[in-house]
């Protein structure tokens, strides 16, 4: 008896202590890692230049067709939102050809950075990823906010934009 009257305010505490941890753990977003990479027009950058932006970034290939199909809506995503603290960056992935991922951006006019993931650091940076498209939506305080894979609501996409851009930093 003696043993259950201690056991059950051990249990009660150790419920309230998880619940309360898994309630704080709500709102806890993952942080979008820090990466450095190299755009087509050669300039070297890292995401801290991201810090006080809400970030689109969209891993993508020439050989993909649901990526070539959707890259006029990242491209108007970005048109959209570019001049209220939005940009975008697309990540080719290692298997897509240099030249054709240079020839996809010139011949396209894409309005963002275009990065090549040589070596494939940055899509395993961002959590291994293999399929394309995918597409992350990061918050001025560098969380990823969504992760899509396939082509996004664009729609449903422009809203959560939208709801990003007026939180405070």
């Amino acid at each position: 008896m003696k043993l259950q009257r201690f056991l059950v305010p051990v249990l009660v505490a150790a419920l309230a202590g998880g619940g309360f941890f898994a309630y704080q753990n709500l709102g806890s977003r993952e942080r979008a890692p820090a990466i450095n990479y190299v755009l087509l027009d050669g300039s070297r950058v890292d995401s801290s230049q991201w810090a006080g932006k809400v970030m689109l970034v969209n891993f993508w290939a020439t050989s993909c067709t649901t990526c070539v199909k959707e890259m006029p809506q990242i491209v108007g995503t970005h048109e959209k939102f570019k001049g209220r603290g939005f940009d975008t960056l697309a990540v080719a992935m290692s298997y897509d050809p240099p030249a054709f991922v240079a020839n996809f951006a010139e011949s396209r006019k894409l309005p963002f950075g275009v990065a090549i993931d040589n070596n494939g650091k940055i899509a395993h940076q961002f959590g291994k990823v293999q399929l394309t498209p995918t597409t992350f939506l990061i918050n001025k305080r560098g969380e990823v906010v969504k992760r899509y894979v396939g082509e996004p609501d664009f729609a449903a996409l422009h809203a959560l934009v939208e709801k990003l851009l007026a939180e405070a930093a």
